[in-house]
């Protein structure tokens, strides 16, 4: 059920795999957007929220491959969010960002009970997803700030056009990388892990690529039949 998971003082996050408790799919899409004969996503976000004691709202988003970040807080009404990430300072949310290649993101100041989730997928990246996140925690009052960078892509696997490779290196040199057969490839978890160190946080990586690894969704590699892994964090009171 977890690719990895961990409780540690106030704060708890895991990612998800693409197997349940009893060997079922395990999908955590966002209903609608992968066909339901792979798991219905309902279902497997009630597994996780039951393995992981969750009482709380658990908050999603519509994820649109940006920049934008969306604070959320104890009126939360349940309506939809078009953003690619979250932050709050409230312990009754749980926070969730969904992915099947991009990287899954979750960020705390553990000390400050401040918590973020974002999805960086290649353009997010771009659009600074990451800082922003970082910057929106800030402003909730966060300083000391450590985040977990979940199953992704890795860029031995993530061929691209030599243009594209050229045109997202520009704006983030660290992604420029080559596959395990020599041809262009991003490589976006260096890209995100040199936005995080830019900004001075502290990086746990799940070193697992969601192309080489089964126990994993991936869209590359099963199109449009892939479901998408979790990447889930909340305070703990």
């Amino acid at each position: 059920m977890f690719a990895f998971h961990d409780r540690s003082g106030r704060v708890e996050v895991a990612f998800t795999d693409r197997h349940g408790r009893s060997g079922e799919p395990l999908n955590l899409a966002l209903p609608g957007s992968a066909p339901a004969e792979v798991a219905p996503p309902e279902a497997g976000l009630r597994a996780v929220a039951e393995e992981l004691g969750l009482s709380g709202p658990v908050v999603g988003l519509r994820q649109v491959h940006g920049g934008d970040v969306v604070p959320v807080d104890a009126s939360y009404d349940g309506s939809e969010i078009v953003a690619d990430a979250l932050v709050t300072a409230e312990p009754e949310l749980t926070l969730l960002v969904r992915a099947a290649d991009c990287v899954p993101l979750l960020l705390a100041d553990t000390d400050a009970g401040v918590i973020g989730a974002a999805h960086a997928g290649r353009p997010g990246v771009v659009a600074g997803v990451v800082p922003h996140t970082v910057a929106a925690m800030r402003e909730l009052g966060a300083s000391e700030i450590t985040a977990w960078v979940g199953p992704h892509v890795c860029g031995r696997c993530y061929e691209v056009p030599e243009e594209m490779r050229a045109e997202v290196a520009a704006s983030v040199p660290e992604t420029w990388a080559e596959t395990s057969w020599g041809t262009p490839a991003l490589d976006i978890g260096a890209g995100v892990r040199a936005q995080l160190a830019a900004d001075g946080v502290a990086v746990t990586e799940v070193e697992r690529c969601t192309i080489e690894d089964d126990a994993l969704w991936s869209h590359r590699r099963q199109g449009a039949g892939a479901g998408r892994l979790g990447g889930l964090i909340r305070i703990v009171r």
